[in-house]
Formats: structure tokens, sequence, C-alpha cells
């Protein structure tokens, strides 16, 4: 209710809502979360590479959703959290979490980094110091009928250890 109350509020004022979820008082039941605009994309790079050792590893990344005609269900809103052009086929999701993990050469565990949230407009970053080569990977981990996604990129340390 108060989605709805917040919605009538935002048209009484002329404010622009992006749907990003579907309420379950509104939902579809026969949509399928896979199916029903849970596309999700998640876009990593982690630069620069080759890393110098004790120096700055830019982790970048843009999460977005496709943009299906049975995503918006509803009455349902959730302000600032999608960007979506006419020409554009991807929503990029706002204000959801990104967990950022590490697995160094030779080890077999990732290790847990941060947890980010993306920008209003769906981009993350952060900056770490390049310890040892290894592969970094981003993951968002889903959301109510947005579908888990995650993305990997290696990076090799250069340098010597001190």
């Amino acid at each position: 209710m108060r989605r709805l109350a917040a919605g009538l509020a935002a048209a009484a004022l002329g404010a622009t809502m992006v749907a990003t979820a579907a309420s379950p008082a509104f939902a579809d039941p026969d949509l399928d979360p896979d199916v029903a605009g849970g596309h999700t994309s998640l876009q990593f790079d982690a630069n620069p590479e080759p890393a110098r050792r004790g120096r700055p590893i830019t982790l970048e990344g843009k999460l977005s959703v496709q943009c299906d005609e049975d995503y918006i269900s509803g009455f349902v809103s959730v302000h600032h959290a999608d960007y979506c052009k006419d020409s554009e086929r991807w929503h990029r999701l706002g204000w959801k979490r990104i967990t950022i993990l590490f697995q160094p050469d030779g080890s077999g565990k990732w290790e847990y980094v941060d947890t980010i949230k993306t920008s209003g407009k769906g981009y993350f970053g952060t900056k770490v110091p390049a310890r040892t080569s290894g592969t970094w990977r981003a993951v968002f981990e889903g959301a109510r009928w947005l579908a888990p996604s995650e993305a990997t990129d290696y990076v090799r340390v250069v340098g010597r250890r001190h």
C-alpha cells in the first residue's frame, strides 16, 4: 500500500516514475521471475592490466536488466532505480548491491573484498590496492523478479614484493 500511495502522490506532483520490481499484491502470479524481465547483465572491468604492485586497481561496471513488456506489472514503482531510453532495450538498475570477490592465482577459494551499491544510473566502482595476480569477480545476487548475474576479470600484477 505504501508503494501505491507513493506512486499516486508522485503522479499528483507530476513526477516521473520507473518500475523495477513487481509487488506481490499486484504481480501476475503466472509470470515466471526468470522470464518476466529478470534477464540481468553485469558488465565488469578491472584495470589497469597489468597492474603494478601496490598501485590501485579500479573495479567498475554496470548492472542492467532487459526491457521486457511484461516487466512492468501493476502500479509498482521504485524511485530513481532504473534508466531506459526508448532506443535501448536495457534498464540500468540503480541502488542494487554488488559483492566484490577475489581469487588469487593458485588458490581455489574466493575472498570477500567489499559490497558496494550501484549509482542511480546503474554504475558501480571502487579501488583496491594491487597485491597479487588473480581473478576479480563482481556478483549481483538478484532480487525479486531479477535474476542473479556475475562477471569476472583477470589482472596480472607486476613488480617486486617488498
